[in-house]
């Protein structure tokens, strides 16, 4: 589903990013939700490197993407997000009690339980490349993460998905796994790399990041004076 400029569904992404960031950035969760159903959205594109629009800490207080607004409604939090659109449609989140708070819980999961750590090695092997407390810090978050991660190949087993049928929380986990390509975390579990191969071939995820890397210039946008 291409992006449409009238759509009634309003997510709001970034203009630009430094190139490692590209493609990872976190609207690209709602994005795919969207193109799983085929529900049509529209785009509110912001410079991440100026002021943020007035008002927008009110709708986010960090002034982070993504925002969703839907018919008077304002939702920030791209796991909120994709609740909110996963309501919407059986395919996103099951009907069914068991199934549905398993996929909840399974979603809480990726950006709770997993999602911190590989945000933590980030920072280290990016933001703070080179510095004293990050080398040091490094090996004790390989190993802790490795644990953790076994535990989720282990919960996973030869399942398809995390929750039954493809839902919400396959998004959520897959847009956290894919942020772990530099480590051995997700490739050295057999099981991990095939999930995440089967999530990241899927369409709507090719055409949800197409769309993003899409609304990137080049360049940002001058800092207002």
């Amino acid at each position: 589903m291409p992006v449409e400029p009238d759509a009634a569904i309003e997510i709001t992404a970034f203009d630009w990013v430094p190139g490692f960031a590209r493609g990872f950035v976190r609207d690209l969760r709602p994005r795919w939700a969207c193109e799983e159903i085929g529900l049509a959205y529209s785009e509110r594109l912001i410079n991440p490197a100026g002021p943020r629009p007035e008002g927008y800490y009110a709708e986010q207080p960090w002034g982070q993407v993504p925002v969703l607004k839907e018919d008077g409604l304002e939702i920030f939090e791209s796991g909120a997000i994709l609740l909110h659109l996963g309501e919407k449609d059986e395919r996103l989140l099951p009907r069914d009690p068991q199934a549905r708070q398993r996929a909840i819980s399974w979603l809480f999961a990726a950006l709770n339980s997993v999602e911190p750590l590989i945000f933590e090695l980030s920072t280290i092997d990016i933001f703070a490349k080179g510095e004293e407390w990050a080398e040091l810090r490094r090996p004790s978050l390989m190993a802790f993460a490795g644990q953790r991660f076994d535990r989720l190949a282990d919960a996973l087993g030869e399942r398809e998905w995390l929750a039954g049928p493809f839902s919400i929380a396959d998004i959520a986990m897959a847009t956290v796994l894919r942020e772990a390509d530099k480590t051995d975390l997700v490739s050295g579990r057999a099981n991990l790399a095939a999930y995440l191969a089967r999530a990241l071939s899927r369409p709507a995820f090719e055409r949800a990041l197409t769309a993003q890397l899409d609304a990137f210039r080049d360049t940002p946008q001058p800092a207002a004076a």
